[in-house]
Parts: C-alpha cells; sequence; structure tokens
C-alpha cells in the first residue's frame, strides 16, 4: 500500500487564511465531528485537494468516510479557472471574446474588442434607384457611431477568436447570433472595410433595385482572411494581405428587415495605421 507521507495532496487556500490540511480533517474525523461539519469546513475553506487513487484509498483505511473524501476532490472539480485577458499567449485561457494582438516581444499583449451594434439602416443612391424605377441599384448600409474605432493595428493585425464554452451565460451576450443559437467559428463573420462619414462609420449590407432586395455583404466588399484553429475553440485569423489605413471591422449577425431599420450588424471594429494610402 502506498503511504501517504511520500506524496503529500496538493492543497490551495485563498490569501490571508489558514490552510486546512489533510491532517487536519482527519483530526477532526477523529474526534467524532461528524461528516457534515467536516465537509461544511471543506467548502467554507475552498481548500483544493490534488488527491491521487491511492491517497484516496489511505483515506478511507484511515476512517474518512466516502462522502469527505468526494467533497475532497469536489473543492477542485468545482474551481473556477483563472481567465486572462491580456496574456499575449493563446494556450493561456482568455474570457470568450475577439482580441487584438498587439506589439511583439516582452510587451506583447492581447486586447479585447468590444462590438458594437447598429440598428439602423440607411440607402445610398436612392435617387438614381427612384429616376431609373428601380434599374438601378440603391445600397442598403449600416452606422455606427464614432469616426475611428478605439483599438489601432499595423496593417497585418494578428486576430484570436476565443470560442470556449459559448453556451454559458459568461459568453451569451459576446457569441449570441439570435433564436438561442451562437457563433462558434470564425468562418460565420466577413471581415469588410467600413465608410467614414459625417462623425460615423458605414457598412454597406446588401442592395435594392428592381428584382428585389439582397441582404448581406456583397462579394466585393469582402476581405479575405485565413482560419487556423491551434487549439479546440480557439482561432488565429489573419488577413491575406496588408490592409490599407482605414477604419475596418469583422461584421456579423445580420437580420433582415428592409431599409427601415430593423436590420441589426453586430461589428468588432478596429483602426489600421501605417498601412499607406490609397489610390
Amino acid at each position: 500500500m502506498t503511504e501517504l507521507a511520500d506524496e503529500p495532496p496538493s492543497v490551495s487556500a485563498p490569501a490571508g487564511s489558514s490552510t486546512l490540511t489533510i491532517d487536519q480533517i482527519l483530526q477532526l474525523n477523529g474526534l467524532g465531528i461528524g461528516d457534515d461539519a467536516i465537509i461544511a469546513k471543506i467548502e467554507s475553506d475552498n481548500a483544493i485537494f490534488d488527491l491521487s487513487t491511492d491517497q484516496m484509498i489511505d483515506l478511507r483505511q484511515k476512517g474518512l468516510s466516502s462522502a469527505v473524501v468526494a467533497a475532497m476532490l469536489k473543492t477542485k472539480q468545482n474551481l473556477k479557472p483563472v481567465l486572462s485577458l491580456d496574456s499575449p499567449d493563446p494556450a493561456v485561457d482568455h474570457a470568450p471574446g475577439l482580441y487584438a494582438l498587439m506589439g511583439s516581444g516582452p510587451t506583447a499583449k492581447m486586447e479585447r474588442m468590444n462590438f458594437t451594434v447598429s440598428s439602423q439602416a440607411k440607402t445610398g443612391g436612392i435617387f438614381g434607384y427612384a429616376l431609373t424605377g428601380g434599374l438601378a441599384s440603391a445600397s442598403v448600409k449600416v452606422a455606427i457611431q464614432n469616426e475611428t474605432a478605439p483599438i489601432h493595428t499595423g496593417p497585418n493585425p494578428r486576430f484570436f477568436f476565443f470560442f470556449e464554452d459559448v453556451s454559458k451565460a459568461a459568453s451569451t451576450n459576446t457569441w449570441a447570433s439570435g433564436a438561442n443559437t451562437f457563433v462558434n467559428s470564425p468562418a460565420e463573420f466577413t471581415l469588410i472595410e467600413l465608410m467614414q462619414k459625417d462623425g460615423r462609420r458605414e457598412a454597406r449590407v446588401g442592395s435594392l433595385n428592381i428584382a428585389g432586395a439582397k441582404t448581406g455583404v456583397m462579394d466585393k466588399d469582402r476581405i479575405a482572411f485565413r482560419s487556423n484553429e491551434i487549439r479546440p475553440g480557439v482561432f488565429e485569423v489573419n488577413p491575406d494581405r496588408p490592409l490599407e489605413t482605414g477604419e475596418y471591422g469583422f461584421i456579423f449577425s445580420l437580420g433582415a428587415g428592409g431599409t427601415n431599420g430593423a436590420m441589426t450588424a453586430r461589428i468588432f471594429d478596429f483602426s489600421v495605421e501605417g498601412g499607406g494610402k490609397k489610390k
């Protein structure tokens, strides 16, 4: 039989509190405190015990009940992982969301990008559309506030999508796409350039002509990008080409509705600097 003394259990506890040890649990049990009180002590102290199979057998032989041993295991099982918001290492657990990798070397960090929701739809080229009786197309656009994004990158930005546990409450707001469904791949996004106009930015998300209305980003407005799943639920995304100076965004969750303001677009926006001017 394996002796516990050669393999002490790993125990952790909150800073500033005394660590509940396995010897103390055995002592409480030897005094006849009772399982309910011992389990309550384990849970209130948030002690984490990393028990091997041999250690569990030894504890049972020393008189601990199955309920107490199970309580010791549950504290580790219920421990919530610490999620990073800025670690540059995609192997580190991050809160679900879209991140831009900023800087390089020892100063590199990830910056979480907040999405902007637009529910305002408008039309462009409506005069030509009306003048030609619908033969000329009118563009359907959504607008988001401010002329520039808070995230600024270079012409070759790197992005990381973290989709872990997207069905849980912590990530519902980020990846919800309506009707109790969730986005779970960068393939559901479109990278587009945003047009600056009158203190806001606009994205063309459809067209309207005599043949009817089309909803969604037009192929000619899409910017191709590469997506690589580096571990389950985590993707690295890179544009296929260097981006010119300007405003851009990853867009998803487009809802149909025409030009009456019912169309919705969710955009993770960013600004590119040092990419050269458009010709």
